[in-house]
């Protein structure tokens, strides 16, 4: 096992890493920009870095800063989180260059996965299911993208290879807006990821977003930990997540995981994954892999009894991989609120400082969160303050107890959206159970 590593994020990530390692006797450095400097986890860390000013494209963006903390430090390796560079190639290759270990899988799976088009041709390799469309960039001549959106089928999708988290997509109903629609969504691939690649895919109408997480040691052998349901969502960002997926079949699920084990060993993956699946008719979609933890991993710690970041990190070391998938047991349900500083129906962003900040407790009650009284919530970054979990001995159990959770959190200060989270507790349809990733905007546009 490492004796140091380097934290290269922010935020209740930062915090959750730090608790893993402490837990395995490893010491921690935390990099920080200028407004971070009072954070929770930089106090907690052994050492902290200031890398810049609050700009993430000035400090947790810099690749050069967060090398040379790592250098100043003598850290051994670097675990990136989410978001920021987490999913870069070229930082994981320059980190492994420079001599330290890149907790993550390797630099060309990471670009293999991040390249919409090549992801979805080394799933099909796989025997990964994935949504019919174009099967590789869409070539330049009109005719053919007219010919290609005639097979598929409207509606359909247009989407930038190189994006994520809901960027560069647009939807085409019919023929005469198709061609617009590409130049339009290539134009702003190339600004946004610098890729002006699209292809084009089936878009389907009511699915639901389920995703299934993965580990693996890189030489061959992988797992796979059960399914997440992340379908309440908005403009393509999750806001609640559930581990299992209620009524899905199981045999069917377990098909998938499978599959999704077997692409992790042909690939030799490394590290903890997630493949991410429309699921709609009985049937299950490939769209995309994402090559780090995820902000919903927690859940899925709920319902195995498995430390995923941990694993990361024995992965990272080299220890031994022990994990066979006869080890790996579902128990319960478990479901996560993202808690965002923002106007709970509107959603802009509410930055500013936390006057009051009470959490709740009780059994099956976990809050992940870098927040307490007296914390500013800055404007630079996102807007997640914590991340509200609550474990049941099944689906109904876990409900209540997140709704007298939520009724029990006090945040003075700022908005938060909790008060929609309380709604949502009390959906009808929510607690049924099954609802499409369309249900959460057909229910706020009714609002309004």
């Amino acid at each position: 096992m490492f004796e140091k590593i380097l934290i290269a994020n922010r935020g209740e990530i930062a915090l959750r890493v730090l608790r893993a390692c402490r837990e395995l006797g490893v010491k921690t450095v935390v990099v920080h920009s200028e407004a971070d400097r009072e954070a929770k986890y930089v106090r907690l860390a052994d050492e902290s870095v200031c890398i810049g000013p609050a700009s993430p494209r000035d400090s947790y963006l810099n690749m050069p800063a967060l090398i040379s903390a790592a250098e100043v430090t003598d850290a051994e390796a670097i675990h990136p989180g989410y978001g920021f560079l987490s999913e870069n190639a070229d930082f994981a290759e320059r980190v492994e260059k420079s001599g330290f270990v890149f907790i993550g899988p390797r630099p060309e799976s990471i670009r293999t996965m991040g390249d919409k088009v090549s992801a979805k041709q080394a799933m099909i390799a796989a025997g990964v299911p994935v949504v019919p469309g174009s099967g590789g960039a869409l070539p330049d001549d009109p005719k053919e993208i007219q010919r290609i959106a005639s097979e598929v089928g409207y509606p359909v999708i247009i989407k930038a290879a190189g994006g994520g988290g809901g960027r560069g997509m647009r939807v085409v109903y019919t023929e005469a807006a198709l061609l617009n629609a590409v130049a339009m969504t290539r134009t702003e691939a190339g600004a946004a990821f610098n890729n002006p690649e699209v292809y084009l895919e089936k878009f389907l109408e009511n699915p639901r977003h389920i995703e299934i997480q993965v580990l693996a040691d890189g030489e061959g052998k992988a797992v796979w930990l059960g399914e997440r349901d992340c379908s309440m969502q908005r403009r393509h960002q999750k806001i609640i997540e559930e581990a299992p997926a209620p009524g899905i079949e199981r045999a069917l699920v377990e098909r998938i995981g499978e599959r999704c084990a077997e692409a992790c060993r042909q690939m030799r993956y490394r590290g903890a994954g997630t493949f991410e699946f429309l699921y709609e008719n009985g049937e299950f979609f490939f769209i995309e892999m994402n090559t780090r933890i995820q902000v919903e991993h927690t859940i899925t710690e709920m319902i195995t009894g498995i430390d995923l970041v941990q694993q990361q990190l024995r992965i990272a070391a080299g220890e031994k991989f022990t994990l066979r998938q006869r080890d790996i047991h579902l128990h319960g349900h478990a479901i996560e609120c993202r808690i965002n500083a923002e106007d709970p129906y509107k959603f802009t962003p509410s930055p500013g400082r936390i006057s009051n900040w009470h959490t709740p407790g009780g059994p099956g009650v976990r809050m992940d969160s870098h927040v307490f009284t007296g914390y500013t919530v800055p404007p630079y970054y996102d807007s997640m303050i914590a991340k509200l979990i609550t474990y049941g001995d099944d689906r109904h159990q876990a409900i209540m107890r997140m709704d007298i959770a939520l009724s029990e959190m006090i945040v003075e200060g700022v908005h938060t959206n909790i008060p929609l989270h309380r709604e949502l507790m009390q959906d009808a349809r929510f607690v049924e159970g099954g609802t499409s990733i369309h249900y959460l905007e057909h229910k706020l546009a009714a609002r309004a």
